[in-house]
């Protein structure tokens, strides 16, 4: 029997790029005892896919060096996932997951090409490694792609999560509350990521929710929604234009809620992936980072990006965003309406 440790620690993003890779492993290996080691906020995720054997969390964001309890922690997850007769796979290509494949002491530890890694000395943990990859591929691909190394040729985009009942619940509670019907078409607006060249700006925003509002205010029901931290901006909006801002949600029953929208229009960020992977109608306004490689594949969905001399830069700072200053609320508009008159 096969012994396979997947590693995958963040972001939400990237989990969600990485379930067609599980998907093909649990279809091509039924008997494999699979393995996923995960950083704690992606626990919620992985807990809405059938079929692996066990998840081990690792709470790596408080780990300190000088301190005695992580590396007590550091301990127990060596004990957790090592078996010197497995083969781990590295699909994150950061430092900190090729020292948990090393740790694993498995006697095949895979990733990525030095080239194709975040970052190249994760690569001295690894005993094989794919042949470098274009990086305009489209990540999930190239997480398929890993798995040659293991026998497995894979084309399919297949996301295996199961939502269950009481998130589909109170998702559906929560939208009545607000006063959304169900002959309404539901679009979500997710105005936050986690880097703030991927930020749309407000003004943007508000203009298009005016847009919107315009052609079919009974037709449409909007929400504004942010995580946590982002909240701030959704809520700015709203006093601009009169918009509903969703509550507080967890991550499930925010895949809840996007599996119940007509049309996410979002930036390059985990909304944006969770769409895609649950098929429901995708709008993406991309900045410095690649369309191909991280946008949606429906045919039906839109990406709004503009080429520019500076564009795939994956920069996190910068002075003039003109890449989405170049995105206007008339473009989005537009691609809004298109992608709801296809998928009518």
């Amino acid at each position: 029997m096969d012994n396979i440790l997947i590693i995958r620690l963040s972001s939400l993003g990237d989990i969600i790029h990485t379930l067609p890779a599980f998907s093909a492993l649990r279809e091509k290996k039924p008997e494999a005892k699979i393995l996923w080691i995960v950083e704690e906020n992606g626990r919620e995720i992985l807990d809405l896919v059938p079929g692996i054997d066990r998840i081990v969390v690792a709470k790596t964001r408080g780990w300190k060096f000088t301190s005695l309890k992580s590396w007590s922690e550091i301990k127990q997850i060596r004990k957790n996932i090592r078996n010197r007769d497995q083969t781990t796979i590295d699909f994150q290509g950061l430092v900190k997951s090729g020292v948990f494949s090393y740790l694993s002491r498995a006697k095949r530890r895979i990733g990525f090409h030095r080239k194709n890694l975040k970052e190249p000395i994760a690569s001295i943990f690894y005993t094989d490694q794919l042949k470098e990859i274009p990086e305009k591929t489209h990540v999930i691909q190239k997480n398929l792609s890993l798995l040659s190394l293991v026998g497995i040729e894979e084309e399919q985009f297949n996301f295996p999560l199961m939502i269950p009942d009481i998130h589909q619940r109170s998702t559906g509670k929560m939208l009545a509350d607000l006063g959304y019907q169900d002959s309404q078409k539901l679009v979500v607006l997710n105005v936050g990521a986690a880097w703030v060249t991927k930020r749309w700006a407000p003004e943007r925003w508000v203009e298009l929710i005016r847009y919107l509002k315009t052609d079919r205010n009974d037709l449409f029901f909007l929400l504004l929604w942010g995580n946590e931290e982002e909240k701030r901006i959704a809520d700015n909006i709203h006093k601009k234009i009169s918009v509903s801002v969703i509550p507080f949600l967890t991550i499930k029953d925010v895949i809840a809620l996007i599996q119940k929208a007509d049309l996410v229009v979002s930036g390059d960020t985990f909304a944006l992936q969770a769409a895609c992977a649950l098929f429901t109608p995708a709008v993406g306004i991309f900045g410095p980072t690649t369309p191909s490689r991280n946008g949606p594949f429906s045919p039906t969905d839109r990406v709004a990006f503009h080429e520019m001399e500076c564009s795939h830069c994956y920069r996190r700072k910068c002075e003039t965003a003109a890449c989405l200053k170049k995105i206007t609320a008339e473009e989005v508009r537009g691609l809004c309406l298109e992608v709801l008159e296809r998928c009518a």
